[in-house]
């Protein structure tokens, strides 16, 4: 098994095969989220965001997974990951939308860490154009913030080390 993105994704027919062949043996089948589905992620999502408080830069719900950028917090990547996933199932389940025993997420997630403000905004690029890519609108959710150079944002100490070091990055 292979955690993570590979540095050398695998052909479509490939991928394809592998779907077909999984599909034969899964215990539950895989369902996308529909229109309904997706507003009803977004706001449960956006009662995380609220009640944690989380700093979300972008979010994108895309039909078989989701993107979001969020700002470094107190809770580990793992943690939010766990939280918005039960969040989001127990609020499709409560809306009728899966049953209660279909997982609605794969466990875990795959994160990542952007120590450079290019890195992040070159992120909520991505994020925000991943629905365009499949010929869906784009998304505007009440959660997701502007981003505002974090972490080398207004009030930020520009002498602190970690701001020195990102400096000599260029």
């Amino acid at each position: 098994m292979h955690y993570g993105r590979r540095r050398i994704q695998p052909p479509g027919r490939i991928v394809d095969e592998f779907y077909e062949r999984a599909a034969a043996v899964l215990k539950f089948p895989l369902l996308e989220l529909s229109v309904e589905d997706v507003a009803g992620v977004a706001e449960a999502f956006g009662e995380v965001v609220a009640e944690r408080p989380y700093t979300c830069y972008a979010c994108a719900i895309m039909p078989d997974h989701v993107h979001l950028v969020i700002r470094k917090h107190r809770d580990k990547a793992e943690e939010m990951i766990e939280i918005l996933q039960q969040s989001s199932r127990l609020r499709l389940i409560r809306l009728g939308l899966r049953a209660s025993d279909h997982p609605v997420w794969t466990r875990g997630g795959w994160h990542g860490f952007l120590d450079h403000p290019d890195e992040v905004r070159r992120k909520i690029a991505y994020v925000e154009g991943n629905p365009g890519h499949i010929g869906l609108p784009g998304q505007h959710w009440e959660y997701v913030k502007l981003y505002d150079g974090w972490p080398l944002h207004p009030g930020h100490s520009p002498n602190s080390p970690y701001a020195r070091r990102l400096r000599g990055k260029g």
